[in-house]
């Protein structure tokens, strides 16, 4: 076999299937991808390069071990697996929450802190969908002024609790009793101020992830962040309001600058929208203006797909690092390689 030989854990689900979608388009030499998922997936298709590929169990994935796994089927299967891949020396890739805090396992944002990455880390998690789009600009951001204090409004799309939301708005939207059910209130025409479950803080698991995960992907283990997440009724992308208090004051025409090269990102002259985000895999940031009462300080919009860069895109861009950084067993081609076609 002349390539990779990527496992694909949770494939039936929406960021797996966005999964294989960006795979079909990276530097990944995939010769073969194996898929799984629930049992009660098992002997179904999906569909890769135009061809279909059977859903077997996890066991069988141990069985005949893949060079990589991406994992996309919830922590409870990631606790149970994750760590069996490892052991094995297999790099997995896991976009659950099971093992974003723990300590030793790098959680990352490529064009943020791909350089925590050792070739040692088999297991690696990748953030909350809303952390990973606040944390490209932000990281530019904390590098120009130093970064104080973040306050953050999300409005998170219904993809973002899986199929159950997107056919609960679908439903509503028809004017037809939901199938399923993703949340306890309707949210066709509606907001919801809270995303997740509800803690005895007041605090939802949504909100406490932007907090947590913030910190330690920027390595600002005191840095104040005020999150309130809100569901909101869009299929595809999250849009978040933020304000930033910095240590030192902000050029904004610097930081337009910084924001306009930086990788990952696209300065919109409009305010962008999740429609202009939906299928790309960059952040988009707009409405950058002064902190109304102090000089270190600005306020944005950020947007970004919560399935492609917010999980899959960036579960895979982490898989692109290992492989160059020739951790893979597939070596990247060489300059002389490249000349010679």
């Amino acid at each position: 076999m002349s390539g990779l030989h990527v496992g694909l854990i949770g494939a039936t689900g929406l960021v797996g299937r966005t999964m294989l979608a960006v795979l079909e388009h990276s530097s990944l030499p995939v010769a073969r991808l194996s898929a799984a998922a629930s049992p009660r997936s098992e002997g179904t298709a999906v569909t890769f390069r135009g061809r279909p590929v059977t859903v077997q169990r996890v066991e069988a994935l141990m069985e005949d071990l893949p060079d990589l796994i991406l994992m996309s089927a919830g922590g409870d299967v990631s606790g149970r697996w994750a760590p069996e891949f490892a052991r094995k020396k297999v790099y997995v890739i896991d976009n659950s929450s099971r093992w974003r805090m723990t300590e030793g396992v790098p959680l990352v944002v490529p064009e943020v802190n791909a350089s925590v990455l050792k070739a040692e880390h088999y297991l690696i998690a990748n953030p909350n969908c809303s952390t990973i789009q606040l944390m490209v600009p932000l990281a530019v951001i904390h590098r120009l002024y130093g970064i104080r204090r973040v306050y953050v409004s999300t409005y998170q799309a219904v993809s973002g609790s899986g199929w159950k939301g997107l056919a609960q708005l679908s439903d509503e939207l028809a004017g037809r009793p939901p199938r399923v059910r993703a949340y306890d209130r309707p949210i066709a025409g509606n907001c919801l101020p809270y995303c997740g479950e509800e803690a005895d803080d007041g605090f939802t698991t949504e909100e406490w992830k932007l907090i947590r995960e913030s910190r330690k992907i920027l390595g600002l283990p005191e840095l104040e962040v005020m999150p309130h997440a809100v569901r909101v009724p869009v299929e595809v992308g999250h849009s978040e309001a933020v304000t930033v208090e910095t240590h030192r004051p902000v050029d904004l025409g610097r930081l337009r600058a910084a924001l306009q090269e930086s990788p990952g990102i696209v300065l919109a002259e409009q305010a962008p929208t999740p429609k202009d985000a939906a299928g790309r895999d960059a952040v988009f940031v707009g409405r950058i203006r002064r902190h109304p009462f102090t000089e270190c300080g600005l306020m944005c919009w950020i947007v970004a797909d919560n399935l492609r860069k917010g999980a899959a895109a960036n579960a895979v861009q982490i898989a692109e690092y290992l492989y160059r950084r020739q951790w893979l067993p597939i070596p990247p081609p060489s300059e002389s390689d490249h000349g010679n076609q």
